[in-house]
């Protein structure tokens, strides 16, 4: 029995040395792992985002006076209106949506060089996309022909949205890399931020506690 536990003792010191022995830069591919197979997780179950566009131009009304400084003026005043209730309450009987679902889709761009104000709609489906992009940039334009007496300014359809044929949000691959590169700077902050012991502290450690031959000979040469 005492020769078998002889001879367990160092096999379990040294897996002991081996595990303290492995490098703490190993957070850094298991960090860049663990995020890339999130990220490719997300990319997957995440539903595919369709963005169709449409457009409209701001144009001087018959019979007034009026230059394009005041078109593109308008045009930038008649981006900021589309996302407003006016505007999308007369919206939402040609998108076939409530409100609410507009204002979550509908982003508008507009020039500071052209007076054309640019109608994104995004949906996880690609026809639907591009009816709330007409729906909004038609009740654009009637509703700036509301005001076109007073205003000067008018706005014509300039492009239609056409069906996307592609999905606009980040593919699978995208996000996987995304994610690695995420939990790759994770594990390098938990690296950096891991205690470290000094090695005075380990030299002082293993000098004050002798080995069992340094003992051993001490103990024969006072006796």
């Amino acid at each position: 029995m005492t020769d078998n536990s002889e001879r367990r003792a160092p096999v379990s010191d040294r897996a002991r040395t081996r595990l303290k022995t492995i490098p703490a830069w190993r957070w850094l591919p298991a960090g860049a792992l663990l995020g890339a197979v999130a990220g490719g997780a997300y990319g997957l179950l995440t539903p595919a985002q369709y963005t169709a566009t449409s457009s409209v131009v701001a144009v001087p009304n018959g019979g007034q006076e009026a230059d394009c400084t005041d078109a593109l003026g308008f045009a930038q005043a008649y981006g900021r209106v589309a996302t407003q209730l006016a505007v999308l309450g007369d919206a939402q009987v040609w998108a076939g949506v409530p409100v609410s679902t507009l204002r979550e889709s509908v982003e508008t761009a507009t020039s500071p060089d052209a007076p054309m104000v640019a109608v994104s709609a995004t949906s996880t489906r690609p026809g639907q996309a591009v009816d709330i992009a007409n729906a909004v940039s038609r009740a654009l334009v009637t509703h700036a022909d509301h005001a076109k007496d007073r205003t000067g300014i008018r706005l014509e359809r300039l492009a239609r949205a056409m069906k996307p044929t592609q999905p606009s949000s980040a593919s699978p691959a995208l996000t996987a890399l995304v994610g690695a590169s995420a939990g790759g700077l994770l594990g390098g902050l938990a690296l950096l931020a891991r205690p470290r012991r000094g090695t005075d502290d380990d030299d002082q450690s293993r000098a004050s506690v002798p080995g069992p031959a340094n003992a051993a000979d001490a103990h024969g040469t006072l006796g």
